[in-house]
C-alpha cells in the first residue's frame, strides 16, 4: 500500500502541470530570472549582493533605504536585462528624478536616455510615471519602479494602469525606502504588480478583517480593518522575503557598514501658541477627528507659517520647508523673500527646473509639498528641515530623508511645527514610526533566516558510507 502511494506520488511530482498547481498554492516567488552578464566595479558588496539576487530572480523588489545606491543597482539591473534579452528596459521615477538617474547611470558606464513621447533609444529609457500612457510594453523586456512606494499614492486608474502595463513585462523591479510605512497589507501592492500574490488574496489567507475599533482608529485620521490571523505571522513574513530583501544598512546583509553611518538627526516639536481658538471652545484641545484637524489646520495657518519664517530667517542656511495646503505655501513664499515655490499648479517642467536648483545649491529655501518632491531626490545640500505634520508616515520619512541620508556630511535638523489641536496627528506619526521599524526589523530577521537556510543547503555534509556495506 506504501509502495503504491509512493509510486503515485512520483508520478503526480513527474507532472509539470501538477508540479505548477503546488507552487501556486506555495505562493513563493519563483525565480524568472538568469545568472548575471555585467556587475560594475564601483558598486559595493552589498549592492552587488542584492543586485545578483534581484537578476536571478527576475521578478523582485529591494526595500534598502536612502543614500543606499538604489539607482545604482536598478541600472544595473536594468543592464543586465537589457543585454540578455536583447531588448530595451524601462525606468519609471518619480518627477525631477529622471535627470538624476541619467547622471548616475554615467557615473557607472552606462547609457540610458530620458524620453516623455515614447520615442525609444539605447537600451535603457527613463520616463516620469505620469508619461506612461505613451509606452507599449511590448517594446520592453522589463520595467524597473523607482521609488514604488509612490504607486499607493496614486488613484486606482492609474495604479491599475501602471500595474497592467508591468504584468505585460517578463522583467520587473520595484525599489523603495519605504516599503508599507503605514500598514503591512500595503505589501499586496508590490507583490501584485511583480505578478504574484494578489492583493486581496493576500488580505483572504493572511489576515483577518477586524471591526473592533474603527471608531477609535477614525479619531487618529484612519480605520484599518485588518490583522494577522493567528499564526500567519511568520509565514507572511516568510513569503515576503521569497520576492522581497530589505535592507537598512549593510550589515543586515552581513557585510561591513564601512562609510554608511548617518549623521545625528535631532527632531524637535514646536507647539505654537494660537490667537484663535475653535468656535464653541474656551481654549483649545487635540482635534478628534479628520473634520476637526483640517480646520485647525486651515485656523492657524498664520501662526505657523510665521513660525516657520523666523527659524528659516534665523539660520541663513539652506532650508527646506515642506507644507500640505495651497494656503501655507502661498503665505511661506511671502514670507520668505528668498524662497522658491514648487506647488502642484506648476507645469511639470517648471517644477523639475526649480527642484533641481535647490539640489544643487543654487536657491537657498524650497518650499513645497510631500506628495510633489518628497520621494528620489539628494538635498544632502541642506541640513534644516522644517515640517507641518500629517496621519502619513512616508511622507514624513520620505521628506526627512531628503537631506537625513547617506552621503550627508553635516548634523540635520527636522523642526516640526504643530498647535496643541494637532497632537493626535503625532500620536498617531508616532505609533505607525514602530509599526515600520517592526516590519524592517521582521523583514530583515526572516531574510536571514532564509539565507541561513540556503547555506546550509549548499554546505552540505558529505555522505558516509557505512561500515557493513
Amino acid at each position: 500500500m506504501v509502495a503504491t502511494w509512493r509510486q503515485t506520488y512520483d508520478t503526480l511530482l513527474m507532472n509539470d502541470s501538477y508540479q505548477d498547481f503546488l507552487d501556486q498554492k506555495l505562493h513563493t516567488g519563483a525565480a524568472h530570472g538568469f545568472e548575471p552578464i555585467w556587475l560594475p566595479p564601483q558598486l559595493f558588496d552589498f549592492q552587488q549582493s542584492l543586485v545578483t539576487w534581484a537578476i536571478r530572480k527576475g521578478r523582485a523588489a529591494i526595500f534598502a533605504d536612502c543614500g543606499l545606491g538604489k539607482t545604482a543597482m536598478q541600472l544595473t539591473w536594468a543592464e543586465n536585462v537589457a543585454r540578455y534579452s536583447g531588448k530595451p528596459v524601462l525606468i519609471l521615477t518619480p518627477l525631477a528624478v529622471a535627470a538624476q538617474t541619467i547622471r548616475e547611470g554615467e557615473k557607472f558606464g552606462i547609457e540610458c536616455h530620458r524620453s516623455s513621447d515614447g520615442t525609444i533609444k539605447g537600451r535603457i529609457v527613463i520616463t516620469n510615471y505620469e508619461r506612461l500612457e505613451h509606452f507599449k510594453p511590448a517594446d520592453f523586456s522589463g520595467v524597473v519602479c523607482d521609488e514604488s512606494s509612490i504607486l499607493k499614492g496614486f488613484d486606482g486608474a492609474r495604479r491599475n494602469e501602471i500595474t497592467d502595463f508591468m504584468r505585460k513585462v517578463p522583467y520587473r523591479l520595484l525599489a523603495t525606502a519605504t516599503a508599507a510605512p503605514n500598514d503591512f497589507i500595503e505589501l499586496g501592492t508590490s507583490s501584485e504588480a511583480l505578478g504574484y500574490m494578489g492583493h486581496m488574496d493576500m488580505l483572504a489567507r493572511f489576515f483577518k478583517n477586524d471591526q473592533n475599533n474603527l471608531t477609535s482608529r477614525r479619531m487618529y485620521g484612519e480605520a484599518p480593518k485588518w490583522r494577522f490571523k493567528g499564526h500567519a505571522e511568520q509565514p507572511f513574513w516568510r513569503w515576503v522575503t521569497s520576492w522581497a530583501r530589505a535592507c537598512r544598512q549593510p550589515s543586515d546583509l552581513g557585510f561591513d557598514d564601512g562609510r554608511f553611518t548617518l549623521p545625528p538627526l535631532n527632531e524637535f516639536d514646536h507647539l505654537i501658541e494660537t490667537s484663535t481658538i475653535p468656535e464653541g471652545m474656551l481654549f483649545a484641545m487635540p482635534a478628534t477627528n479628520l473634520w476637526e484637524q483640517r480646520a485647525e489646520k486651515k485656523r492657524t495657518v498664520k501662526e505657523r507659517c510665521e513660525q516657520v519664517a523666523r527659524m528659516v530667517a534665523e539660520t541663513g542656511q539652506p532650508a527646506l520647508v515642506w507644507c500640505h495646503l495651497n494656503e501655507e505655501g502661498d503665505l511661506l513664499q511671502q514670507l520668505i523673500p528668498d524662497a522658491i515655490q514648487v506647488s502642484g499648479k506648476d507645469k511639470d517642467e517648471t517644477k523639475e527646473r526649480r527642484l533641481i536648483d535647490f539640489a544643487e545649491g543654487r536657491s537657498r529655501v524650497l518650499i513645497t509639498k510631500p506628495k510633489i518632491g518628497a520621494w528620489g531626490l539628494n538635498f544632502q545640500v541642506c541640513s534644516h528641515i522644517t515640517y507641518f505634520p500629517s496621519h502619513s508616515f512616508e511622507q514624513y520619512y520620505q521628506s526627512v530623508r531628503r537631506c537625513w541620508r547617506f552621503g550627508q556630511k553635516r548634523p540635520v535638523t527636522v523642526d516640526i511645527i504643530l498647535t496643541e489641536g494637532e497632537r493626535r496627528i503625532m500620536e498617531n506619526l508616532q505609533r505607525k514610526r514602530g509599526q515600520a521599524e517592526q516590519m524592517f526589523g521582521n523583514l530583515v530577521a526572516e531574510m536571514n533566516h532564509s539565507l541561513d537556510i540556503q547555506r546550509k543547503e549548499y554546505n552540505t555534509t558529505p555522505i558516509e558510507i557505512p561500515s557493513w556495506l
